[in-house]
């Protein structure tokens, strides 16, 4: 039942571009989303930067009806409904008439690391002041983390599987997998898979209190997130949504569709929280078991990865990830693949990392680019001595490569990894 998966569509909300060209235009040119940010400076952050996506009620209008604005207050809904949406328009696909069948062969896996903090906040209280009938009747869609697929599903007319996956970091790049093993298996022609992430102090305030996130940089907030560099202070907080349509490469060929990628395989695991693992530190022989299992189960060799997107938050991790990448493959020096990361540009957006990240993984292999490593100047001297610095380019590169490993790891000790190719037509 085995078959090949490619992706068709591409969606994104992030906080260098709210639509597909302009994060397009963003990541070639190294553009940061990353802004002060006036709420945590008056909630007294020590970290006063984020990068949040910025949408404005004309675009929100063309997604959501009236009722369904009227008390809208959760934006990881708002996000991923808009980049899932743009996805699926994207694949040159159209929402199943209303009065119609579902399409039954087409499903969704959108991830969440939770689902309208600030609607929940209001509804507790209101229920504290004994105002229950006041809730409002989409407290409930609001509120549940499979919010967003219910909210797409709803939409789109899908069908088939609709389930909202959860895994810290890790979620984005998992939710792609989960889909992709559904269509390979036969139980789905086409899935919609991505992430969201909310927005604001009730999402990023724990973040902030277990300092891990940089107050030196509130003066210059473009230059904040700094991952792989020396001067990195922490990682900046973000939030948005990617999506990706992936169905089999007969479903694609047989409508015309544009193809973006092959999806070969990829892994996910855990650390155990064992070993050097920790509720936020890995376990080492995890995360390189993560990689060296995906690239087993994508039928590559290591030598065969071009391009690495890794995780790369801007903490001192950073060192400790591209170790596991050298030691996962056995490349270090000029042997080892180009590296980059989003974060610079974007921040951290937590849930919605790994699908945003792996939308400009498949745009970069498509258009044959490497977005830069912006604030990155002052490479840290642990990852020089394992990487050509070279291989570590902080301007754009027009690159024409082959195969890109994309991973993302979270908090909990868990990874997830995914092989993506380029199409090759005929």
């Amino acid at each position: 039942m085995d078959k090949r998966v490619v992706i068709t569509g591409l969606g994104v909300v992030s906080p260098n571009g709210t639509d597909l060209a302009q994060f397009r235009h963003a990541i070639r040119n190294g553009i940061s989303g990353i802004r002060h940010d006036p709420q945590l400076e008056k909630l007294l952050f020590s970290c006063q930067i984020a990068g949040k996506p910025v949408i404005d009620d004309e675009r929100l209008q063309q997604y959501f009806s009236p009722l369904e604005l009227r008390g809208l207050q959760s934006t990881g809904i708002v996000y991923g409904v808009i980049a899932g949406m743009d996805a699926w328009k994207n694949a040159g696909l159209e929402p199943a008439a209303p009065d119609g069948t579902p399409y039954w062969e087409c499903g969704s896996v959108f991830g969440t690391g939770t689902s309208g903090i600030d609607k929940f906040r209001e509804a507790i209280y209101k229920v504290d002041d004994l105002q229950i009938r006041k809730l409002g009747s989409t407290v409930v869609a609001q509120t549940m983390n499979s919010g967003v697929s219910a909210y797409l599903s709803g939409k789109l007319g899908l069908g088939n599987q609709i389930s909202t996956n959860s895994s810290a970091c890790a979620t984005g790049v998992e939710s792609i997998l989960m889909a992709y093993e559904r269509i390979k298996s036969g139980k789905a022609t086409l899935m919609l898979a991505g992430s969201t992430s909310d927005s604001g102090a009730y999402i990023w305030g724990g973040f902030d209190a277990m300092k891990i996130c940089p107050y030196q940089y509130n003066d210059q907030p473009e230059k904040g997130c700094r991952p792989m560099s020396a001067s990195a202070r922490g990682f900046v907080p973000g939030s948005g949504a990617g999506a990706v349509v992936l169905e089999t490469l007969e479903s694609a060929l047989g409508r015309g569709a544009r193809i973006y990628a092959e999806v070969l395989g990829g892994h996910v695991n855990s650390g155990g929280q064992r070993g050097s693992g920790t509720m936020t530190a890995p376990n080492n022989e995890g995360v390189q078991r993560c990689i060296t299992m995906a690239i087993k189960e994508a039928g590559i060799g290591s030598g065969d990865i071009d391009v690495i997107n890794g995780h790369l938050t801007a903490t001192s991790k950073d060192v400790t990830e591209i170790r596991n990448w050298a030691a996962a493959m056995a490349r270090q020096g000029g042997a080892f693949p180009y590296i980059n990361s989003l974060k610079g540009m974007i921040g951290h957006c937590i849930s919605a990392a790994g699908s945003i990240e792996s939308v400009a993984s498949v745009l970069q292999l498509s258009e044959g680019f490497i977005s830069p490593n912006i604030n990155c100047e002052d490479l840290h001297p642990a990852i020089a001595q394992l990487v050509d610095p070279k291989r570590i380019p902080t301007a754009c590169m027009e690159h024409d490569f082959n195969i890109l490993a994309k991973a993302s790891f979270g908090f909990g000790d868990i990874n997830a990894c995914i092989i993506f190719k380029k199409y090759q037509h005929g």
